[in-house]
């Protein structure tokens, strides 16, 4: 990226926001004649974030870093949710000078024994950019044989955009696509000067027409809990409730494990699959 990549993230980041406001959302009374832009005009935005035209429009166009009062009275003009918000100061705080090496990710061995404890719970690590670092028996049944994948094409973002498999594994898959790469925003805004999250960026916005649009609607999330919904050729319908925690030793480093309710039918559906994975010997991963 270049230096000034994350200034001129933040200004695409707060036109579409903007876009997707309309005057009355605001507070503001609608015209009465056709408007030239979709959604909020920049001055309407400077008018209420108390500010001038002028400042507003340089930091929309990558020419000025704003302060943090700016930023949170953008954040408040543009009804931004934590996510978002947070998303915004992270792109306008970030250095964007040489990039730091930063060194490779490895799971410890304590966690790794976690996820071969889990026998009747998928789990697996993941780290920056999405890369899958570990894994259970019972993930590799449930989502993909990751062992089968080269380490460093082992990326969930990648898989999902690139494998039939997971398209039929999530009843909704849309929903949960838009999601991940909501999460990848997230990534890039604390890592802007990545080149393999630029590199995976570059490679799906060409295969996908689908990402291409998402990842260009500057949407953003974090990665915390939620429920999927699943048919999986062997457990069947599943509806899997899914939490992350993050590793002590490594804030970048996620825990994500699925779990269903005992007695429910996806309950059972687990364990049918843990069975059928222990039957086919499907490997864990293993710390190094």
């Amino acid at each position: 990226m270049t230096r000034n990549a994350p200034l001129n993230e933040l200004g695409e980041f707060l036109k579409q926001r903007r876009s997707e406001l309309s005057p009355r959302t605001v507070g503001l009374p609608e015209s009465t004649g056709p408007r030239r832009v979709k959604g909020l005009r920049r001055e309407e935005v400077s008018q209420l974030a108390a500010i001038s035209t002028d400042y507003y429009t340089r930091i929309e166009q990558g020419r000025l870093q704003a302060s943090a009062p700016v930023l949170a009275a953008l954040a408040r003009v543009l009804h931004l949710d934590d996510d978002q918000r947070d998303y915004l100061f992270e792109l306008a705080g970030r250095d964007a000078g040489r990039p730091r090496r930063r060194p490779t990710q490895k799971v410890q061995p304590q966690l790794q024994r976690l996820l071969d404890d889990l026998t009747s719970t998928p789990a697996m690590v993941m780290g920056r950019r999405m890369d899958i670092l570990a894994w259970n028996s019972l993930a590799a049944a449930l989502i993909a044989n990751f062992a089968e994948i080269p380490e460093k094409k082992r990326n969930y973002m990648r898989i999902l955009f690139s494998e039939p498999t997971l398209r039929n594994l999530y009843d909704d898959w849309e929903s949960v696509a838009r999601t991940a790469v909501a999460q990848l925003r997230m990534e890039a805004a604390k890592y802007p000067d990545d080149s393999r999250l630029t590199a995976l960026v570059g490679e799906l916005s060409v295969q996908d027409p689908d990402f291409r649009k998402w990842w260009a609607g500057h949407h953003v999330s974090s990665l915390t809990i939620g429920t999927k919904r699943l048919t999986h050729p062997v457990a069947g319908s599943l509806v899997l409730d899914w939490d992350t925690l993050t590793a002590s030793t490594d804030p970048d480093q996620k825990l994500v494990v699925w779990t269903a309710e005992s007695g429910s039918p996806a309950h059972d559906g687990l364990r049918i699959l843990a069975s059928w994975a222990a039957d086919q010997h499907l490997p864990a991963s293993h710390s190094v």
